[in-house]
């Protein structure tokens, strides 16, 4: 038996199609299914009742599924044990960003670790928080930056980032001009928020609920950008993080929300019991350790 018909079945199971999981793999449909029928009669079970519309795997194939799972993630562990053996001379860490996130100094950062190990490569993936947690926990990335409140019985955790939201307006609103707003004035305004897989979409229309309205929402987008600019082009206001704002275009100003203050905190998780590679370990340690001592020469500047 080869580990990689294993993973094929794997693959189907997942995609719940042979079609989609083909094309996952680059490999045409008839491979992976010839794949399949020969792991069928290795084994001598069926795999999935192939008399209904969609996949159903059979009893058996619930069976081997679970143990396939187990040794695909033993032979990952393989590879990543000998990685432990080169010590930090080679690795790779896939990290989840989300885009609403001002990463420059978190960038900066992965620079400093680079210098220090320059063998690891790094993957980026930008998500909102919710689809960052879910791909944590299936272990598609080893370590993600989100919104807190997290999930404290998967996650392990340390804070990054702590700061309020600010209302973001083109420089013609009347309210533009103002120190501070409440976040009741909102009430007739068009908002621009992030779509459903950010946690701060449910965070600003839970403010608002508390502040005795519903918002109305004329546009969702998963990039900051584009929220800025159609902010600019007077399609709505934003709310939006302190160190976002510092950055914004030039039609565009940001002023304090009250009534209440919305904050966010910023955290980097990863999966509780989870066999972590040497890289990515080490790449935590050196992370928290460079956010203490940045916070620790801010404390001595205040």
């Amino acid at each position: 038996m080869d580990i990689k018909h294993l993973q094929y079945f794997l693959e189907v199971v997942e995609f719940n199609s042979f079609s989609r999981a083909a094309d996952h793999l680059y490999i045409t449909q008839p491979t992976i299914s010839k794949m399949i029928k020969n792991l069928e009669l290795e084994l001598e079970v069926t795999l999935f009742e192939r008399s209904r519309k969609q996949l159903v795997l059979t009893d058996a194939g619930k069976i081997i599924y679970e143990q396939s799972k187990l040794i695909d993630q033993a032979f990952k562990n393989l590879g990543t044990e000998l990685e432990q053996l080169s010590g930090l001379k080679k690795g790779h860490i896939r990290i989840g960003l989300p885009p609403i996130f001002d990463a420059q100094n978190f960038l900066k950062i992965i620079g400093y670790f680079h210098e220090k190990h320059p063998g690891i490569t790094f993957q980026l993936v930008e998500h909102g928080s919710k689809k960052i947690e879910e791909a944590v926990e299936n272990n598609e990335l080893d370590v993600g930056v989100i919104v807190l409140p997290t999930k404290k019985n998967l996650f392990e955790y340390f804070s990054l980032l702590a700061e309020d939201l600010r209302l973001v307006l083109h420089t013609s609103h009347p309210f533009a001009k103002k120190e501070k707003v409440d976040l009741s004035d909102l009430v007739n305004e068009s908002f621009i928020l992030f779509n459903k897989d950010f946690v701060l979409n449910d965070r600003i229309i839970l403010s608002c609920n508390a502040a005795g309205f519903n918002p109305t929402i004329i546009s969702e987008s998963t990039q900051q950008t584009n929220i800025v600019e159609m902010v600019a082009n007077k399609l709505g206001v934003a709310l939006l993080p302190e160190s976002v704002c510092d950055k914004l275009h030039e039609d565009v100003s940001s002023v304090k929300i009250v009534n209440p203050t919305i904050n966010w905190n910023l955290a980097v998780i990863w999966r509780k019991n989870q066999y972590l590679s040497l890289a990515a370990k080490e790449w935590l340690n050196f992370t928290r350790n460079q956010l203490e001592t940045e916070n620790n020469q801010g404390a001595h500047h205040e």
